[in-house]
Formats: structure tokens, sequence, C-alpha cells
């Protein structure tokens, strides 16, 4: 019975399957060949009829189960009716086998907050780059992000017209992180992973002053973090202002599970409460191993223009 189960572990194995209905959501959007776009503030800062479905089934699937949470979605909307094609009332059974590390036992609905990205990496999904795009659902407590959840919609996309498609990642502090296979980047190698389409002199300054041997620009948060996990980069490097809190809560945990570190470009730690400004000001830095190489490396001119 679900009364048998943490606040916390009901809640991960119901955003588990929200987030698989999400990137089903995404998936069909393109299907359907109308996206929807709408520019917000820039030409790179876009909002697509996936985002706002996505989020609308996400958040109204998550407060109907947990109405006393504190959610925050990164797209402003409207209130109103909610298709009921669009709420997931289902639990991923898989999350309520494993163990509620102790330290979050006691956790109470109300004391988490959870931050979501219905679609990460926007402008690349506009663009048909498909393995950028990414589902987030961060959950914080006290301030820290404990628990995450990343859906890939276009996993395995380029495997054929008849693979199946989309896989989602797990993961909560103290229990670690699930549905991948842990890689490190080769060793000896500095690969550098970073912004697409934010780019900017203090975020050049900073990679080359890293001496890196390779570096991927791609888009997506969630995205990045992935390359970290899979060995694909060793760094994920964003000396600016420009990525939120909904970007980096669900990406950092699964990150953390593991035994990786993500900071802001001075080496504090990211806070997520319910109050905390949306904008993560002082860039990201993040490392599966080898954090320390990096933070040395972050030039001082870089670090006296970003004000956490």
């Amino acid at each position: 019975m679900a009364s048998s189960h943490t606040v916390l572990m009901r809640l991960v194995a119901s955003a588990y399957s929200i987030a698989q209905k999400a990137g089903a959501i995404v998936r069909r959007v393109i299907a359907e060949g109308d996206l929807g776009i709408v520019q917000k503030t820039s030409a790179t800062d876009l909002q697509t009829k996936a985002d706002r479905l996505v989020q609308v089934s996400i958040c109204s699937s998550l407060s109907r189960k947990f109405p006393k949470l504190t959610i925050i979605g990164e797209e402003d909307l409207p209130s109103g009716e909610v298709d009921p094609e669009l709420i997931e009332d289902g639990q991923w059974e898989e999350v309520l086998k494993q163990p509620c590390p102790s330290q979050y036992r006691t956790i109470k609905e109300e004391d988490l907050v959870v931050w979501v990205d219905p679609l990460d990496g926007t402008k690349e999904y506009t663009e048909g780059l498909l393995d950028n795009v990414t589902v987030l659902i961060g959950i914080a407590y006290e301030g820290k992000a404990i628990a995450g959840i990343i859906n890939q919609p276009y996993y395995n996309y380029e495997a054929g017209p008849d693979a199946l498609l989309g896989r989602t990642i797990w993961g909560v502090l103290g229990l670690g992180a699930f549905g991948f296979q842990l890689k490190e980047a080769p060793v000896g190698k500095h690969i550098i992973t970073t912004t697409r389409s934010h780019s900017n002199k203090l975020v050049t300054d900073c990679i080359s002053a890293m001496n890196p041997d390779d570096v991927l620009r791609v888009g997506g948060a969630g995205n990045k973090i992935i390359q970290l996990i899979e060995g694909k980069a060793s760094a994920y490097v964003f000396a600016s202002p420009g990525c939120k809190k909904w970007d980096t809560c669900a990406p950092e945990v699964i990150l953390h599970a593991v035994g990786g570190k993500l900071t802001d470009i001075h080496g504090n730690a990211l806070q997520y409460d319910k109050d905390v400004k949306h904008m993560n000001s002082a860039g990201v830095l993040a490392t599966l191993r080898n954090y320390d190489y990096y933070a040395s490396r972050v030039p001082e001119s870089v670090k006296s223009a970003l004000i956490p």
C-alpha cells in the first residue's frame, strides 16, 4: 500500500511516471507537426506547445496527488481547466522497492519544493537536435536538491524508425542514481561541455583557462550532466548567468548521487528553497571527478564578474 512508503519515495515514484508521460507528450507534439513556438525574452529564449502542455501535465499531476507541495515551473502559464488526458496518476513501482534514506524518512509533503523544467533544450528541440532535449523534475528539502528525475524523450532515436524511444533516469541522495550506465571520461583528457547558444567572453575565457582537449557545445543542462555521467565529457562549465534552478535541481542530484559535484563558479552550493532567486547568477561548474582541477583554474576576472 502507498501509505507504507515515505512521502519522498511516493513522490519520486509518481514523478517518474509523470516524467514518462511528459516524454510521450514531447514526442507527440513533434509528430503532430505544430510546435506552436513563442519567443519569450529573446531569439534564443523560446517556448513551444510541448513546454506548455508538459508543464501543465507535470504540475497538475503532482499537485493532485501531493496538494501541499510547493511546485515551481519554468513557464508562466495562466490557470484554467486541465485536459484529463494530461493527468498521470500512476507511480513507478520499481522506485518503491528501494529503501528511503534514513535522513528523509520523516519529511512532510509541505517541506518539499519541486523545480520543473518541462522541456530543457527548447531551442534545440525546435531545430531538430532531439538528443539535447530532457524533461527535468527536481525535488529539494531545506534548500538542498535531494531527488531528481530526468526523462530523455528521444533517447535511442538514432537507432532506427522501429527503435523504442526514451528513457528515465532517477536518483535520491544517499540511495544512488538509476536508469543509465555510469562511465568516466578518458583519464587525462579535459573534455568540457558548455552552452551551445548562450556563449560570451566570460564563458570562453573560463574554458580557455582550463586547457581543454576538446569543447562540446550542446543544449540543455540535463543533457550536459548526462554527458558527464556517461563519460562523454569531464566538466560542465558555464561561467555566466543564464541557467535557472529548474535547469540544475534534478541534474545536480543525479551527479551528486554518483559522487560528482556541482557548484557555482565560486564553488558555492546552489540553494533551492522556495524563496530563492530563480537565476543561477554565478554560473555552473560540474564534474564527475577531478573537480578541484577545474575549480582552481577559474580566472579571478571571471569570478569577480559573477556575483553569487
